[in-house]
């Protein structure tokens, strides 16, 4: 691979665990307000995309205090993953060196 490929390699996976990320942390507000309609538009576009990560994981981890936890559990492997792939010592980053 050369250095302009990888270089977007770098830049499309870091863009997209950013997008879900901010997706997930939606997600945790929205757990705030049981209320609201997930079919409809603006949450479907937070709910659907994030749901096939949570559902399975809600079997694992289950509610803690009646709160469901598994989309801090996703943010913070979300930032793993981002943090060894394209941080500052990401696998990634080191092969455009």
């Amino acid at each position: 691979m050369n250095a302009n490929n990888i270089q977007l390699l770098n830049i499309g996976v870091s863009l997209i665990l950013v997008l879900m990320t901010f997706l997930f942390i939606f997600r945790i507000v929205l757990t705030w307000y049981p209320q609201v309609e997930s079919q409809k538009l603006p949450f479907s576009l937070v709910i659907a995309p994030t749901e096939p990560f949570l559902a399975p994981s809600r079997k694992i981890i289950p509610p803690i205090g009646g709160v469901d936890i598994t989309p801090i559990v996703w943010v913070a492997i979300i930032s793993l993953i981002r943090e060894v792939l394209v941080g500052q010592q990401g696998l990634i980053t080191m092969m455009n060196h």
